[in-house]
Parts: structure tokens; sequence; C-alpha cells
């Protein structure tokens, strides 16, 4: 092994090491105190603590007696821990799993999948869609053309909405934030000369929301099916399943080095 290698692992192993294990400790401290400072398990841990503070005075002044006793005290104290305070614990690991700090890392996976989903399912229907996502520039005045929903984002409510011959099946979506805000909404027709005459007013519509704002549009083709997205004035025709969901994963996450452009957060 060369010895700038074997320099910077000994580096590593003797500095950032520790420092990741404290993190890493301190971390799962936190959580432990955070999800259990509101239940009855505060004064339980109380006893544990004291338990464990005489134990090592008994230690520390060798006092045999009192030593053999807490020693087998506290394995005790920690086996009746678990078993009394089982629900409490799995209910501190639920709402662990649903911290900021998990969504983070799902939400996004769950928002696409859901589209995704709907979209596909409208393409091979032939079931026309008009979806924009907002990003940082508000879509309210669009919003106000058509009627406040504000439900959660679902592939289920995706195909209700645009499902054929209901009211709200010829107007454009508003999503902000992982929810439907808006239904039956209008959007402005773009008049570029560039885009094909065989495209329709829902592309035109999405095309001309992506000119005058940041939206992401997406337009399924009720004649031929044949999904496309709208972005900064610009069309991305015949999108398949995987095209699509890699195009709205980069709506979350960061820009590789080099691109330019900003991050879509949510909301």
């Amino acid at each position: 092994m060369p010895l700038d290698q074997t320099i910077v692992i000994q580096y590593f192993q003797t500095f950032w090491k520790p420092a990741i294990e404290i993190g890493i400790f301190w971390f799962a401290y936190y959580l432990l105190f955070v999800y259990i400072k509101d239940s009855g398990m505060v004064q339980a841990l109380k006893g544990l603590v004291i338990i464990g503070v005489v134990f090592f005075a008994a230690e520390v002044f060798k006092f045999k007696t009192i030593r053999w006793f807490l020693a087998h005290l506290f394995q005790i104290s920690i086996i009746g821990f678990f078993i009394i305070f089982q629900s409490e614990l799995r209910r501190g690991l639920t709402r662990i799993g649903q911290s900021p700090l998990f969504k983070l890392f799902l939400k996004e996976e769950r928002l696409v999948e859901e589209v995704v989903k709907a979209v596909i399912s409208m393409s091979k229907s032939h079931v026309g869609a008009l979806i924009a996502i907002e990003k940082e520039i508000s879509l309210k005045p669009y919003v106000e053309t058509g009627i406040s929903l504000d439900g959660v984002l679902t592939s289920e409510l995706l195909l209700t909405i645009f499902m054929p011959n209901t009211p709200f099946h010829d107007g454009g979506i508003v999503i902000h934030g992982g929810r439907v805000i808006a239904v039956g909404c209008l959007f402005p027709l773009s008049q570029s000369q560039k885009l094909s005459k065989m495209l329709g007013t829902r592309h035109r519509a999405g095309l001309g929301l992506s000119e005058e704002t940041d939206a992401l549009v997406i337009v399924v083709s009720e004649e031929t099916g044949i999904i496309s997205s709208m972005s900064q004035g610009k069309i991305t025709r015949d999108l398949d399943e995987e095209k699509l969901k890699t195009h709205l994963l980069e709506l979350y996450r960061p820009l590789k080095a080099g691109t330019k452009g900003k991050k879509f957060t949510l909301k």
C-alpha cells in the first residue's frame, strides 16, 4: 500500500472516525430524548440513571454487597423497561420514521411515483391531461381561474380529475408542495410558431405556461397518448415511464456540478 494512502487512512482513524462515532451517538441520544420526554418513560429512565449512579459509587468505594445487588437489579430493570414500555418504544420508532429527516428522502420518491403512475395510466388509455407543477414562481393567477381543491396528491385523484366527460377534464391542474391545489385552471396559450400544428390546445396551454413561469408542465395527448413535458418554453416529446420519472426526479435533487439553474425544493 502506498505511503500516502496509509497516512490518509491513519489520519482518518485517528481524527475523523472518533468524531463520526460521537456524532452518531449524540444524534441517537437526541432522538431518544425527543421522543420519550413527554411520556411515562421519563420517570423510569430517571430510576435507571439513579441505579447507575449508585452502582458507579459502589464500584469506586468497593461496596461489594451493594455492587452485587445493584448489578443484578440493573439487568432486571433494563429487561423490565423494554417489557413495560414496549408500546411507547414502538410509537417512538414510528415517529422517528415519520420525522422530517426521513421524509426528506421518501417524500420526493412518493410524489414522483404518484404522478408517473397516473400519467402512464392515462397515456395507455388515451386520456388527455394537463398538469402544472409549481416551482419558484407562484401560479396563483392561474389557480384563481380554476376551482380550489387542496387535496393530497395521489394517482387515484389525478385519474379521477381527468376522467373523460367530467367537469375538469379539459382544464389544467396545479400541484404545489405535494398537493393538488386547484383544478379546471386556464393557462395562457403559446404563440410560438415552432410548435407543430399537429399539437392541440393542451400543448399550447402547457407551453404557454412554461414560457411565462418556471413551472414544469406535463401533457398527455388524448389523440395519441404521447406524454410531453414543457419547461422554460421548451417541449420534450414522447416520454416513456423511465424518462418521465427521471425528468421529474431532477426537480427535487441538487443540480450536478457545472449545470445552471435552480433546484426545485418542496414547499
